[in-house]
């Protein structure tokens, strides 16, 4: 009999779709000209990423590692340097502040999700939701979620949008999805 941990079950309502090896599922993706690999943590990952420094940064300041590394899973929508660099000049520093911790945590945590919610489940969820998805964050506010041709797009409560760029980037507690512009509650 093959070890339970090398397989892993994707169902739907129940109902056994397939069974593929786990190393099938959770090949490492390179982001930001890294290997992300599927037995490290979600801070792990990113701190290793080139485009996430920014990310990096502000998580540490926000004093939300131990979180991000802890059991989750979480879902995070992982906003690159680029996307930090869209903000309007000098919003970062002004985050990056210990006077405006509050601020920044609320940011960051509005682009988490509790539970794995892989690109598959997501779209999903838009088409049994007639085109669109809301999702609640860690944060306590919703992100909606909508497609754009095949490419999942955000829209968050001031209207802003962010593409994922690259989904399921898989991690030991949870998934990252790369996005292109930073989420604003």
């Amino acid at each position: 009999m093959v070890p339970v941990s090398k397989f892993m079950i994707a169902a739907l309502g129940g109902l056994v779709v397939a069974a593929t090896p786990v190393s099938a599922f959770a090949q490492s993706k390179t982001v930001g000209g890294a290997e992300m690999v599927a037995s490290k943590t979600i801070v792990e990952n990113a701190s290793q990423s080139a485009d996430h420094t920014t990310l990096v940064a502000a998580v540490k300041a926000a004093g939300l590692v131990d979180t991000l590394n802890g059991k989750g899973p979480f879902t995070v929508f992982a906003p690159t340097n680029a996307a930090f660099a869209l903000l309007p000049a000098g919003t970062v520093d002004t985050l990056l502040k210990p006077e405006n911790k509050g601020t920044l945590t609320s940011i960051l945590t509005y682009h988490v999700v509790p539970g794995k919610v892989t690109a598959t489940q997501l779209v999903g969820k838009i088409k049994a939701g007639g085109g669109t998805a809301m999702l609640t964050t860690v944060q306590g506010e919703t992100l909606k979620a909508s497609l754009s041709g095949s490419n999942v797009v955000l829209i968050d409560a001031k209207g802003g949008q962010a593409m994922v760029t690259i989904a399921d980037v898989p991690q030991s507690n949870g998934v990252v999805h790369v996005v292109d512009h930073v989420l604003l509650p």
